[in-house]
This record gives structure tokens, C-alpha cells and sequence, in this order.
């Protein structure tokens, strides 16, 4: 049986899936180990989450305490400018290249330099708040293909979530899609927080004022299909980052999932993709 493990750490030169799984379900009881779907080890099906060990059980059994309201308004005014210094302090440096999107997501391997149809001049780039500017005011209605959500819901307050997916909708053809990607309820990252950081039921704030929010797969499907969305797939990815210097192994949770927008007509265009 092969697992996803992501290894990390300098002193990291390589890690057997297989060995490297195996000796953290047994240690800490954290996760459920499932089989790897030939080469792809990422998609998990029939899994409703990840089970909790009873330390991180007791944690979130304690932490009922919110932010202030005062304190939440304030952060949801400053929700931008916490953004752009979080981008201005970590430039590119942050983020790692999304190699993984084109073998998770067959609807992106014929994009950017593998296309021969691909033309810098028909990309337009523009900032917007998906919240509450229109995308069309630069974009055509009906006339994207597919949309990437990854990492980008969850830094929405969840009471606009919904607002910013019915602004996608507008722009997408009849039968686009969303590719979406983000953090899944009880990831690590959930437990890192420390008392004083949650803002409601599984959305916290971190020290520099970036907010979070951990979905479910229940929770995500409800808030597509409000929006008039079709399921195509809503999954659970569970990883584990082993880092080998600090003798860490830590269960990574991602929620997975692929949204069309209902066929109202068929289109002969060319597909094309846009990425927001």
C-alpha cells in the first residue's frame, strides 16, 4: 500500500511513502491511511474527514472563546491591507510552483507553453475584490472556461464566500467549471492556532490579521450549490509533511473539488482557459 508524503527539511534527501505512512499512523493515531490511486496518490473517496486524536479533540472542545466583535469588524475593514503586506513581506518567495495542478486537473494540461494556441497578448491581468467588484467589468459574460480557486476561498469571510462565487458565475461559459483547492476541516495548520485566534466555527485569524477558514465537504457543496453550481467532485486530500531534521509528522488535510456551471447551450469556441 503507497501514501502521499511530503517530505521537508534540509536534512530531507528522500522518503519512502510506504515506511514513512506507516510509522506516523502507528506513532500518533492521527489520520486515515488509504490506498494510492495508481500514480496519484491525492484523490481520497468515501472518507467523511479526518479522525482526531484525543489531545486535538480536547483542544477544540476548549477553544469556544471568539474574537471580539469590534476586533472582527476591524479585521474585515483591514482584510486587504493585511493581505497586500503579507504578499509585499513574501514576494514569490512563499509559494511553491503548482507542478501537481496540471496532473490533479486534466482540464489545465493543454495550458501556458504546452499550447501552441497560447498568446500573452489575450491574457489580461487585473486586481479585483471578488467580494464586491464586478467581474464584468473586465471580463465577458459567459466566456470563461475554467476558473482556479486554490487557496482563495478561505480568505474570505465566510459570509461573503457565496458573493464572490456568484460573480464567477456570471463570467463562466455554460458548462465551466471551477477547480477548487483548499485547507480541509482538522488540517494541521487548524491546531496551530492558539487560544484568542478564532473568529467562528472553523475560521481563525493569524498574527499578521490573514484570516482562514478549514471547509468540509458538506459545507462546500451547500455553498456551490446555493450558487447553482454542479457537483462533479468534492474529495478530501490527505497528506503528511515529514520533516526528518525536526523529527515532525504532521497529517495535512486539503479539500479537493470540481463545480460546472449548468449547460444552458453548447459552445464550438476553442477552449481557453482563464485563472483568477
Amino acid at each position: 500500500m503507497n501514501y502521499d508524503v511530503e517530505a521537508n527539511g534540509s536534512s530531507t534527501s528522500e522518503m519512502h511513502a510506504t515506511e514513512g505512512m506507516d510509522s506516523c499512523s502507528q506513532r500518533n493515531n492521527t489520520i486515515t491511511a488509504t490506498s494510492s490511486k495508481s500514480e496519484i496518490p491525492l484523490h481520497v473517496t468515501g472518507i467523511r474527514g479526518r479522525i482526531l486524536t484525543p489531545a486535538e479533540a480536547e483542544k477544540l472542545m476548549k477553544d469556544q472563546s471568539f474574537v471580539s466583535d469590534y476586533k472582527q469588524k476591524k479585521l474585515e475593514r483591514e482584510a486587504q491591507r493585511n493581505w497586500d503586506l503579507f504578499y509585499k513581506r513574501n514576494s514569490i518567495n512563499f509559494f511553491k510552483d503548482r507542478h501537481w495542478t496540471t496532473r490533479e486537473f486534466e482540464e489545465l494540461k493543454s495550458c501556458r507553453d504546452e499550447n501552441p494556441l497560447y498568446n500573452t497578448e489575450r491574457c489580461k491581468a487585473f486586481q479585483c475584490d471578488l467580494t464586491k467588484d464586478n467581474l464584468l467589468e473586465n471580463v465577458p459574460a459567459d466566456s470563461v472556461d475554467v476558473v482556479m480557486l486554490i487557496f482563495v476561498l478561505s480568505s474570505i469571510h465566510p459570509e461573503k464566500m457565496q458573493l464572490a462565487l456568484e460573480n464567477i458565475y456570471k463570467i463562466l461559459k455554460p458548462g465551466g467549471c471551477i477547480l477548487f483547492r483548499d485547507y480541509g476541516l482538522y488540517d494541521h495548520a487548524m491546531f496551530r492556532f492558539k487560544s484568542g485566534h478564532k473568529l467562528g466555527p472553523n475560521f481563525y485569524v493569524r498574527q499578521d490579521g490573514t484570516r482562514s477558514f478549514f471547509f468540509s465537504d458538506d459545507y462546500v457543496a451547500q455553498l456551490l450549490t446555493s450558487s447553482s453550481y454542479e457537483v462533479i467532485m468534492n474529495e478530501y486530500v490527505f497528506r503528511v509533511t515529514v520533516n526528518k531534521k525536526e523529527g515532525l509528522c504532521v497529517p495535512r488535510v486539503f479539500l479537493q473539488c470540481k463545480f460546472k456551471k449548468s449547460k444552458k447551450s453548447l459552445s464550438t469556441e476553442v477552449i481557453s482557459t482563464a485563472d483568477f
